[in-house]
């Protein structure tokens, strides 16, 4: 072979690697290129999924928020939409609280008895009120409020006009109602402190037979100064159509101190009882011999033992000026506190288990 032949065939060679060399450093770049893309694609394609988890969590939490009642960490801006004289120095108040806000109807929150405190935003100053008849689908509750002079917060309200914005929270639970734990429930108050009754009253006695299972039954007194400061008519009305349409589940005495019926009230005069709620009516509604002494009564109490008459379960839920309660249930402890039985309640035997203090 020749000079010139030898180097033909090693030019020949040589290009003949060059484009293997070529073809084979291609082809990586080509099964490279391909799974970077769908890399990225599939991080992308996962992004937009978190991304929609997380926003859909966020709806979810918002929504759960709407149908959350008052909060009790913050206020709530409400408006009001009535304000009505009802007596001397008390007044029917309708708030109005946003819809967003609104419980579910068949919340558990919403059994009594619970009130919410409402702030004075000149001084910052709140106080706990308690819904008469909680909040309506509509998202309105009504106040009945008294004005007292060293009352800051209850003299702002009455100065309040309709469309005025208050602001309220809660709701905060004063008593946990429990279906068929009592038999018998006796009810006592004074001046606006029927409040907390009504709101019992008015949503157990207005369930409806194949609504409700409860078979306790309620025994109320109340007692007002004079006849113009008993609860307004509306109150009156639908206690005495429970009176009336359900005598079987609930009674109601109503005591005045002077029977002054020179102001037109809605209450017969001869359904009034002058004079205060003493331990002989209470004996007499609860069906005991007021003339016995009190160890007559606990010698009969004992000698019956095997009657259904000791399981007979009662409580005393009392609510309204320190004095009536002093009087009626023993003051209260220190900081408010329970404190123990005394007063008429503590004569007739009744103890701690008994007797509620709101």
């Amino acid at each position: 072979m020749s000079i010139i032949q030898a180097q033909r065939q090693l030019s020949v060679y040589r290009s003949c690697s060059v484009r293997n060399v070529s073809t084979t450093s291609s082809k990586p770049e080509r099964v490279y290129r391909h799974p970077r893309l769908k890399l990225v694609a599939a991080c992308g394609a996962a992004g937009l999924s978190l991304a929609a988890y997380f926003f859909s969590l966020r709806e979810s939490r918002s929504t759960s928020t709407r149908i959350e009642l008052l909060p009790l960490s913050q206020f709530t801006p409400a408006t009001l939409t009535s304000s009505e004289n009802s007596g001397p120095n008390t007044k029917l108040l309708t708030l109005s609280i946003p819809q967003h806000l609104l419980p579910p109807p068949s919340s558990c929150d919403l059994d009594p008895i619970w009130s919410v405190y409402i702030k004075d935003d000149d001084i910052q100053v709140e106080r706990p009120y308690t819904p008469l008849e909680g909040i309506d689908e509509h998202g309105r509750m009504s106040f009945w409020i008294k004005k007292y002079e060293t009352g800051e917060v209850s003299r702002w309200l009455h100065s309040k006009h309709v469309g005025d914005t208050i602001e309220i929270r809660g709701q905060i639970k004063t008593w946990i109602w429990k279906d068929n734990t009592w038999d018998e429930i006796v009810l006592i108050s004074g001046g606006t402190g029927i409040t907390p009754f009504y709101q019992l009253l008015n949503n157990i006695l207005n369930r409806t037979p194949s609504n409700s299972n409860s078979k306790t039954h309620f025994t109320l007194f109340h007692s007002s100064r004079i006849p113009s400061e008993l609860p307004p008519p509306s109150m009156l009305r639908t206690l005495g159509h429970f009176a009336e349409k359900q005598p079987d589940r609930f009674k109601m005495h109503l005591f005045v101190d002077s029977k002054d019926m020179s102001t037109n009230i809605s209450v017969p005069s001869q359904k009034l009882q002058v004079g205060i709620i003493s331990k002989s009516a209470i004996m007499r509604s609860l069906g005991l011999d007021a003339s016995n002494s009190w160890w007559q009564r606990l010698y009969k109490r004992i000698s019956t033992s095997n009657s259904a008459q000791l399981d007979h379960k009662i409580l005393f839920l009392v609510c309204g000026p320190d004095q009536m309660i002093a009087a009626i249930a023993g003051p209260y402890g220190r900081n408010r506190s329970q404190g123990e039985v005394g007063g008429i309640l503590g004569e007739l035997g009744y103890t701690s288990s008994q007797v509620r203090k709101l």
